[in-house]
């Protein structure tokens, strides 16, 4: 970041653009340093990771066994990359990749790695897997790491493999067995089951067992290269998918003076918005006074992967704004340091420009979010088990498109951390947030009791931190729910196949309407497609909760003469609402609507999640963006000036596919709520113009012709 003072931060402090050329094994013979140093520059990079070491090494290692790229011979390739780095002033990461290693190792070392109930090796591509516990990680990798810092004096290191294996695999190995037992006095689960207590035992103490090889490679890499040599792994902002790898995201937050974050496109489930996502949820971890970059493919991603071909522009271009609205650092990422499709490299530079331009608004800044949306490693493992996409993934991500397409700023809250942010927040949500341990729920009833507004759903509080069933609800008091131990509406086959039609079940709008459902006037039924939990409604409870919506069950949907309501009319509540005698509000769907819109996308259940929210918040929502368009709208303090980021995610979150134009959009309103604020100017640093301001009491309005790709306003 720039200015003089920035300049005697740490390494990890000031460099917020970085680059990465993964390379691979005959970039030694064809590699062109001063076209890559070229393209630093024009890219305006503060910082490199570079692979030096672990798989293959790209540098003359002392190691017998260490593998060399096949195209070294004699070239010290990583020792090149330092140099140049180097020269143009970057800070310079050595790139690890640490968990499966040669035949001959595995033969000269077969007690370093992962085997099976009947000691056989796993293996991949001819590659033999690494056990974490082993002397591999233990001894042998710290020996590499310093033979590297002695030679090139790298700032760090990065490894996106240094968790292993993944937790669908159970290692036998002697190391495990004797670990395990010494430290849970049990031998090693026979199989994954989750009903077993030792199979629980076994995944807390996976994620121990990563933590410790953490532990033991930042101290390697601080005693022989200084305090500010940092071990930093990597990791992915998707908790799903970290917990397979048993990886604790909230321990590496704690643990990180920054997170390099290996996230590199949308997928399936998740649009552009997650990425923005990435950026609020690592910062609630980490601080938002931590850089996150994050590792962005200019390689073909999607259906089919394409690894030297270029991604379009504006997929790349996109995936990359967002993460930057959010906080991410951005690092363009491109595999092999020679290319044939040379498109790919006109696709970073134009973003990283405008940020190095920018640069002064997207850092030391604070979000302006007063709702919370809340998750638990526990959560995906416990309750997720082994389908923790359908369970916790879905759900989760059906607010967040709800959210973003409401225009709602929020953040992500770890249920650990509900006591901490509580002061900044209006509302929580917890998106069948079914497992919570005892001190959590205490928080969450300590945020009612003073105040605050809830909207939960589905099975919320009712498993224990193992996944078991709780005897009593104990969010009970607060909410006014009492959950029956029973669902209805069970739902087997998510299929478009009409013979199937257990998922065809409705809501039913009463004639007296509640708030939360407003715009819905034209309807008396809205589709829902998902299960609900009964419950009923506790007459002394501080909440008096009412029925908000019940419960239409399935019917034939062919051939459509069978297409009639067998049962048009129950008593069985869908959505309820109430008010605390706090003054907060409470919001419950019994049904599992963030799940099924997170499945759909179908506008209808995006809306009633978001005007659950709307009606919780009670008009305290400080961000209003009224026009066409999908929109993500982020809003930040900073110095006595508010900045707020738009992106434009219009007709661009339809998968399978690529975005290939920027669809305009406008005009665009914009309304922040701000007691004492009263900016005297607004700058528009995308289109570069100066924009009127009006003042309405405590809000600031702001008026946008247009909205191209994105917009960051500065208001002050």
């Amino acid at each position: 970041m720039k200015n003089e003072k920035n300049a005697k931060l740490p390494w990890y402090r000031r460099a917020v653009r970085w680059g990465q050329t993964n390379l691979t094994e005959m970039d030694p013979v064809h590699c062109d340093l001063n076209w890559w140093k070229d393209y630093w520059r024009k890219t305006k990079i503060q910082g490199i990771i570079v692979n030096a070491g672990g798989i293959v090494a790209y540098y003359p290692s002392s190691f017998e066994l260490h593998y060399r790229a096949q195209g070294l011979g004699d070239r010290d390739l990583f020792g090149d990359f330092v140099s140049a780095g180097r020269e143009e002033g970057l800070v310079v990461l050595a790139r690890m990749d640490i968990n499966r290693a040669t035949k001959e190792f595995y033969e000269t070392h077969p007690d370093w790695f992962v085997v099976n109930a009947e000691g056989e090796p796993y293996t991949a591509d001819g590659r033999y897997f690494s056990c974490i516990n082993s002397d591999y990680y233990k001894k042998y990798i710290p020996e590499v790491l310093k033979e590297i810092i002695t030679k090139y004096h790298p700032d760090g290191f990065t490894d996106n493999s240094w968790k292993g294996v993944s937790r669908q695999i159970i290692c036998y190995c002697d190391n495990c067995k004797r670990k395990f037992k010494e430290e849970c006095g049990a031998d090693l689960p026979a199989a994954a089951d989750w009903d077993d207590p030792v199979y629980q035992k076994w995944i807390k103490w996976g994620y121990k067992c990563r933590l410790e090889n953490w532990d033991l490679f930042n101290e390697i890499t601080r005693e022989y290269g200084g305090d500010h040599c940092l071990w930093l792994g990597m990791v992915s902002a998707n908790p799903v998918h970290n917990s397979q790898s048993l990886c604790d995201l909230k321990e590496v937050g704690e643990r990180s003076q920054i997170i390099m974050c290996d996230h590199q496109s949308r997928d399936a489930l998740n649009g552009f918005e997650e990425n923005s996502l990435n950026g609020s949820f690592l910062h609630g971890l980490a601080g938002w006074d931590k850089v996150i970059p994050e590792s962005m493919a200019n390689y073909v991603r999607g259906v089919r992967s394409f690894r030297l071909g270029s991604n379009p522009p504006k997929e790349t271009q996109l995936w990359m704004l967002e993460g930057i609205a959010g906080g991410i650092s951005p690092w363009f990422h491109h595999i092999g340091a020679v290319h044939e499709d040379r498109r790919q490299f006109h696709n970073a530079p134009p973003v990283m420009q405008w940020h190095a331009e920018n640069e002064t608004y997207l850092y030391n800044r604070t979000p302006v979010a007063n709702v919370g949306l809340v998750w638990s490693q526990d959560n995906i493992d416990f309750y997720g088990r082994d389908h923790a996409n359908e369970k916790v993934a879905l759900p989760w991500h059906g607010f967040v498109r709800a959210l973003t397409r409401a225009r709602i700023p929020f953040l992500p809250v770890h249920a650990d951390h509900i006591k901490r942010e509580a002061k900044n927040l209006d509302v929580l949500i917890l998106p069948d947030l079914a497992v919570i341990t005892d001190e959590q729920s205490r928080a969450i009833r300590d945020f009612v009791e003073a105040g605050g507004s809830l909207v939960f759903t589905g099975a919320s509080a009712t498993l224990n931190e193992w996944g078991e069933r709780r005897k009593h609800f104990p969010l009970e008091s607060i909410t006014g729910i009492k959950h029956l131990n029973k669902v209805t509406g069970a739902v087997k086959n998510q299929t478009s196949d009409w013979k199937y039609y257990d998922a065809h079940n409705y809501l039913r709008l009463p004639e007296d309407r509640h708030p939360s459902v407003h715009g819905f006037h034209e309807t008396n039924i809205v589709p829902f497609g998902g299960v609900l939990h009964m419950v009923e409604a506790v007459n002394d409870a501080k909440t008096q909760m009412k029925t908000v919506a019940t419960y239409i069950p399935a019917f034939p949907i062919y051939p459509p003469e069978f297409s009639w309501m067998r049962e048009p009319q129950t008593d069985i509540p869908v959505m309820l609402a109430g008010e605390h005698s706090s003054g907060g509000r409470i919001f419950y769907f019994a049904g599992d609507v963030d799940r099924c819109y997170g499945r759909t996308h179908l506008p209808d259940l995006g809306d009633l999640l978001a005007n659950a929210v709307k009606w919780a918040a009670n008009g305290k929502i400080p961000l209003k963006v009224e026009g066409p368009g999908y929109l993500d709208c982020k809003l930040y303090q900073q110095d006595g000036r508010f900045i707020i980021h738009l992106v434009n995610l219009s007709g661009a979150n339809q998968t399978p596919g690529y975005v290939e134009e920027f669809l305009p959009v406008g005009p665009i309103t914009v309304s922040i709520q701000a007691a004492g604020f009263a900016p005297e100017s607004a700058r528009l640093k995308v289109s570069g113009k100066e924009a009127a301001t009006e003042r309405n009491q405590s809000w600031t309005t702001v008026h946008i012709d247009s909205l191209v790709s994105h917009e960051l306003i500065i208001l002050e």
